[in-house]
């Protein structure tokens, strides 16, 4: 039985970390508002400008470059100032870089306004995830998935807002001015509760007792060739996971249309049935990663998402369709909040500039998929096209076991405060 001075030493700790946890759902919260207020004024965007289809495709990717660039930058920089100043820092460029592109007046301003609110919302999304491993880690067990499922929660806060706020005002600047307003609030909030970096002197310490009083493998700094082969490894899972997630996103509606035949308004059920399911299944995946572990998920999870995609393809029904879109999504699910977990866990060092580059390689991925399931449809039709995260589902399931391996440590073997 614990003393009383132990217990109370210990409560101000998991008060810390309780609100530290509230801190980064709150943040993730908040850039999913970001996101989906960008995305619910590109029609306006697109009007205001004049800009073609093609033009807005090619500045997209100019988003993207901005995106990788800025998780990049906030890889090295979470190094020295920590996580939280740096959430807190790219959460403020972001509130600003989300108005810029719907007062860009031309191309060319649309452009630099994109590639800077790409790089605020990069950074925020690699020192969020950071912090997120750095609680989860300090919580004793899986809680990634929720962080996520926030972002998903937030973005449908933001599309829902946004629409609103154009309908009464018709200006999709006041929208995004309103969101913008509300990612102030909650992010400022979040950043306040996160854990502040700590001393080097103090990580050290707090790194070799944790070497000395656990069994396994010591930590190895990211140079080492087995530290570099998972790094590759976990870079190539999230290119394909986030490529898959990416079909559902860019590809739902459309297939609706083109192969069950369905009008543009129904066939917007089929994304959202995906969003739905995604969201719930990250609500309660954190449970299944805490008993059976992360391989489990990631094994299972992309199995159960090819049996959703082979669903969609093979069925002739909108109903049976959507229960396709949803197995894919529940499946889906947990697959890169496990994969965070375990480039986070890669190693005590480095772990910032572990996870920009394989968040930057996901983010690659997801920008790569409308492309590659593009040109794959051009020759056997868009049903067929999904062929390829059919692929990709049955790879990372083959690949599962990468998640847990022995060179990493899982949320689970850290001391529970």
């Amino acid at each position: 039985m614990a003393s009383p001075d132990a217990e109370s030493s210990t409560a101000p700790v998991a008060a810390r970390l309780r609100r530290a946890r509230i801190g980064v759902f709150a943040v993730f919260f908040a850039l999913g508002v970001g996101t989906a207020a960008w995305l619910v004024s590109i029609p306006a965007v697109q009007a205001r400008t004049g800009i073609s289809h093609a033009t807005l495709g090619g500045l997209l990717l100019v988003l993207g470059l901005g995106a990788v660039i800025g998780m990049q930058i906030a890889g090295y920089a979470i190094t020295r100032w920590g996580s939280r100043v740096v959430t807190g820092v790219s959460v403020g460029l972001t509130v600003i870089a989300v108005n810029l592109p719907v007062h860009a007046p031309g191309p060319a301003a649309l452009a630099g306004a994109l590639l800077a609110l790409g790089v605020a919302t990069g950074a925020v999304d690699v020192a969020m995830n950071d912090q997120a491993v750095i609680v989860e880690r300090a919580y004793g067990r899986p809680i990634m998935a929720a962080f996520h499922a926030f972002w998903s929660i937030g973005a449908a806060v933001g599309a829902l807002l946004g629409a609103a706020a154009q309908g009464i005002s018709h200006s999709a600047g006041v929208a995004v001015l309103l969101a913008s307003m509300l990612i102030v609030v909650i992010g400022a909030v979040g950043v306040r509760m996160m854990i502040p970096v700590e001393p080097p002197e103090s990580a050290g310490a707090e790194a070799a007792a944790t070497q000395s009083a656990a069994p396994g493998p010591a930590w190895e700094p990211m140079k080492q060739p087995s530290i570099r082969g998972r790094l590759i490894g976990f870079g190539v899972l999230a290119f394909l996971l986030m490529l898959a997630e990416g079909v559902a996103n860019d590809w739902s509606a459309l297939h609706a249309v083109e192969h069950l035949g369905q009008p543009g308004a129904t066939a917007a059920l089929a994304y959202a049935t995906y969003a739905v399911a995604m969201t719930v299944g990250r609500l309660g995946v954190d449970r299944v990663a805490g008993r059976f572990g992360p391989a489990f998920v990631v094994r299972y999870g992309s199995l159960a998402a090819a049996l959703g995609i082979i669903l969609v393809m093979v069925s002739p029904w909108f109903g049976l369709t959507l229960v396709g879109w949803a197995i894919y999504g529940l499946g889906l699910a947990g697959l890169i909040p496990q994969l965070f977990t375990a480039a986070g866990n890669i190693g005590h060092t480095d772990q910032s500039i572990v996870l920009s580059r394989v968040v930057g390689a996901g983010y690659v991925g997801q920008l790569a998929g409308p492309a590659l399931v593009g040109f794959v449809a051009n020759w056997v039709g868009l049903n067929l096209a999904f062929v390829v995260p059919l692929i990709f589902c049955a790879v990372a399931a083959v690949v599962a076991p990468i998640v847990s391996s022995s060179g990493s440590r899982h949320p689970n073997e850290a001391v529970r405060p």
